[in-house]
């Protein structure tokens, strides 16, 4: 059997401790599957002193991780410290310097340095790994980058962030408002203090342009993607939404378009026979389509100190196993511009929701700016008179292009009848 390839950790806390936890746990089941063992011989955390539940007296400790990169014994650093900028950057790229391989789990950094981190790598002879950083547990990577490699995607989407897939199942099941569940959802620990990053849509959004680049073969543009929340969505859009025959998720999607590749996060209606309408609370889900293999869905846990770890240590079990691939797919060099497209080029069904003052001639009012942009409505909701005298119409469109809806939307708001905002979702039937 070969000499174990020696592990550096840098940061300890739910996933870093996962990853040593599985190491150890697997040790025997790792060797006979890699010819060789894997051994954590380095780590790296801000506080020496916190109990994590592990035996780290074996292994030399760093306080700095940019130093355990530079000078530590190892031939991999597993990067677990998050964020794109500060020590998990400067970790990673003093790896590569010294020519030690890079597994990280943060979508952040490779979202937005992914594609000068995979040029160095691959000048330096090293491999850069991620597939902990989209999805988990769920081998989504090594799926698009290596078991579709001999296709052809023509569009991908997914349930990219198990905390908004837990807050919209939970509204839809139990009625309550997206507040309320939210703060569940806080003290469950599904979302954090400040939980922006995922309801607004951008953690979502950082996965996304990972999967697009390796799906096409492009740079990480996330600059690029039109990225939308959840915290608009209210009870009674999911209500109605179940009366139309659709489940609302945030949605992840790219396409190639005849505009160019289209990136972009936002809640979406789906119908409830689609793949993606029944993956429910924290759990993540990615659907390809492919020329030559048709439709695949991947589902599984999308976060958590277990899944998360399940996904370095494959990683790991590649390098050890001198299975290297490059990337994103392709070589660095050969990554090609996305040349994205525009959300006003993109054309679909939507869901309008408006509250407006009960009386004669509003939706003759509502009926002619529809006209005006040539929207024509499929299926209407207008319930009767409240004690407040303003009552929602509900309505959804047939297909007309994104610059059209938003038109419309902005008419609707200049009319004295209507009462608040109006909202809009977008209906993907896939």
């Amino acid at each position: 059997m070969s000499a174990p390839l020696k592990l550096g950790i840098a940061g300890l806390g739910t996933v870093g401790a996962g990853t040593i936890e599985l190491l150890e746990k697997q040790s025997a089941l790792l060797s006979v599957r890699c010819g060789r063992g894997l051994e954590v011989v380095a780590v790296s955390a801000r506080d020496r002193n916190k109990d994590r539940g592990l035996d780290l007296s074996g292994h030399t400790w760093f306080d700095d991780p940019v130093a355990m990169a530079r000078d530590a014994d190892v031939d991999v650093v597993v990067e677990l410290i998050g964020g794109s900028e500060g020590s998990a950057l400067e970790t990673c790229n003093a790896a590569i310097a010294a020519g030690r391989h890079v597994v990280t789990a943060n979508k952040a950094l490779i979202a937005i340095h992914g594609t000068a981190l995979a040029q160095a790598a691959e000048e330096a002879g090293v491999v850069l790994a991620y597939e902990a950083a989209v999805a988990g547990g769920i081998p989504v990577i090594k799926a698009l980058r290596e078991g579709l490699a001999g296709n052809r995607v023509s569009s991908l989407h997914g349930i990219l962030n198990g905390t908004c897939n837990y807050i919209l199942t939970t509204m839809r099941e139990s009625g309550r408002a997206f507040d309320d569940v939210l703060s569940e959802a806080q003290e469950l620990g599904y979302a954090e203090a400040d939980p922006s990053f995922d309801i607004d849509g951008v953690d979502a959004a950082h996965k996304l342009a990972i999967l697009t680049s390796v799906a096409y073969g492009t740079e990480v543009d996330f600059e690029s993607i039109h990225i939308e929340g959840i915290r608009h969505i209210a009870a009674e859009d999911i209500e109605y939404a179940g009366e139309f025959g659709y489940r609302i998720k945030l949605l992840g999607i790219c396409e190639q378009t005849e505009h160019g590749i289209q990136q972009r996060v936002h809640p979406a209606m789906v119908p409830e026979s689609a793949p993606i309408a029944g993956v429910e609370g924290v759990f993540n889900a990615v659907v390809t389509e492919g020329d030559f293999v048709g439709t695949t869905v991947l589902e599984g846990r999308g976060a958590g100190g277990g899944p998360t770890a399940s996904a370095v240590v494959s990683d790991l079990v590649d390098i050890a196993s001198g299975r290297p691939v490059y990337t994103f797919g392709v070589p660095a060099a050969s990554l090609t511009a996305s040349a994205p497209a525009s959300l006003k080029d993109h054309s679909g069904a939507y869901y309008v929701r408006l509250m407006v003052d009960d009386q004669p001639g509003v939706f003759a009012e509502i009926a002619a700016e529809l006209a005006n942009q040539k929207i024509s409505i499929e299926g209407v909701i207008q319930r009767s008179r409240s004690e407040t005298e303003a009552v929602p119409v509900v309505m959804t469109t047939h297909e007309t292009s994104e610059a059209a809806i938003q038109e419309v939307l902005a008419a609707f708001g200049k009319l004295d009848a209507v009462r608040e905002t109006p909202h809009m979702i977008r209906i993907e039937n896939f």
